[in-house]
């Protein structure tokens, strides 16, 4: 049985988000999305902000949810490694703090629209996909 299964490893500079056992992996690269199983060719790829969804084997009825904010997957050996800037499982996800970053993103942006500002622009435009992200993360927590 043991020979479809691998490791999936998120770590971020905090230290490791994730370390499961898993059947299926399914993640976002800036390529598309791509499904990541046991005996896959070795890949390494960059990351967008979104949803990791790992399929484990204890559990096969269950998906977890991580919110990934960009980084990189390697895949060898069966074993999946994400390296991001950051990363929430569903469950630790705070939904109101999300919805406040949300919020001020937008604001950002309304602001940075009216002042012709590209900079403020861009970084709040990417505060706002990270927000989103974990909002939507947070939906899965009971999967």
């Amino acid at each position: 049985m043991t020979e479809n299964i691998m490791t999936v490893n998120i770590v971020t500079p905090d230290g490791v988000v994730y370390d499961h056992h898993a059947k299926l992996v399914v993640l976002s690269t800036i390529d598309g999305e791509i499904g990541v199983m046991a005996h896959h060719a070795p890949i390494i790829a960059p990351l967008v902000i979104d949803e990791v969804r790992v399929r484990r084997v204890d559990k096969p009825h269950h998906e977890d949810s991580i919110a990934v904010n960009g980084g990189f997957l390697e895949f060898s050996n069966d074993l999946v490694s994400i390296v991001a800037n950051s990363a929430e499982r569903a469950r630790d996800i705070d939904l109101r703090r999300a919805e406040y970053a949300k919020q001020r993103a937008e604001q950002t942006i309304k602001v940075a629209e009216e002042k012709h500002n590209v900079d403020d622009l861009a970084r709040a435009q990417v505060s706002l996909r990270k927000a989103v992200n974990r909002i939507n993360v947070s939906s899965h927590r009971n999967l």
